[in-house]
């Protein structure tokens, strides 16, 4: 089977349009959060996805509706981080794991009265990115025009905070809306990626194309595009060879990131021992 033929099917081309635009926000949104040292916030957001899909499925919500459930609750949670760290002084790592255990605590008992695991539930949580339908796509077009639209407009605010936001607030920043602009982007990209590679999986789409990129890149637009490319390149590639190896297509996007990761790191040595020489 070619690549025209693979092209030819409805849900591989739904798969590539919603993953290419899924992976250009987690990854963009990665390279703030890892230099903000808040890249577990997708971990944490991933267990309060859990259980606002067990809440979906519990009322007999499926496929895009259960995305529109998911997005208050998660925007919520996002926001609930940023309070523990203002108003309990907690950091960002305690307040993400607050969160986190609330999420999967409440996914869990849902899911338990609600009759257990069954097997939309397990599709949640690892992902199946060639299920995903017109309506989800459409979702993820619109939430994507959202993300991109707001990051361009908080794009200087956002780039002063990452890298010394006390200097940034003495400036005038309002920093507060940052930091709520900034998470509330990853939780509409979190719910986005739960198809994508599934709740269990998504830090990895935020994290791996950013530290990727930042093992290569000179400058921090350099690195925003490095990052989308990886991303868009893992993703691509991760539905074409599951599709040939019938292998899991989350598992085999995150591989591709660890595979791109290490090539990155090993082209960096090179580069630097080539100008030490």
């Amino acid at each position: 089977m070619n690549i025209l033929e693979i092209l030819s099917y409805g849900f591989i081309q739904r798969a590539l349009l919603a993953g290419t635009l899924i992976a250009v926000l987690c990854s963009v949104l990665g390279v703030f959060l890892v230099l903000r040292r808040l890249s577990l916030i997708g971990d944490g957001l991933a267990h309060v996805t859990f259980g606002s899909t067990a809440i979906a499925l519990a009322f007999k919500l499926y496929s895009a509706a259960s995305l529109l459930v998911s997005l208050p609750v998660v925007l919520l949670a996002s926001l609930g981080i940023l309070k523990l760290t203002e108003k309990a002084r907690l950091s960002g790592d305690a307040a993400i794991g607050i969160v986190s255990a609330v999420g999967i605590s409440a996914g869990i008992m849902l899911a338990s009265v609600g009759g257990g695991y069954n097997v939309d539930l397990l599709s949640y949580l690892f992902g199946n990115i060639l299920s995903i339908t017109y309506e989800e796509v459409l979702i993820a077009a619109g939430l994507f025009c959202v993300v991109m639209l707001l990051l361009g407009l908080f794009f200087n605010d956002l780039l002063a905070i990452t890298f010394n936001e006390g200097l940034a607030r003495v400036s005038g920043v309002r920093t507060n809306l940052i930091n709520a602009v900034l998470v509330m982007l990853t939780a509409l990209s979190v719910v986005l990626a739960m198809k994508l590679v599934g709740i269990m999986l998504i830090s990895s789409l935020l994290i791996l194309p950013a530290v990727s990129a930042l093992q290569l890149a000179r400058s921090f637009k350099a690195c925003i595009a490095l990052a989308a490319l990886q991303g868009c390149c893992s993703v691509v590639a991760g539905i074409f060879v599951s599709f040939l190896t019938n292998l899991p297509t989350s598992a085999t996007i995150v591989m591709l990131n660890l595979l791109f990761f290490g090539a990155s790191c090993g082209l960096r040595r090179l580069l630097g021992a080539k100008s030490s020489s």
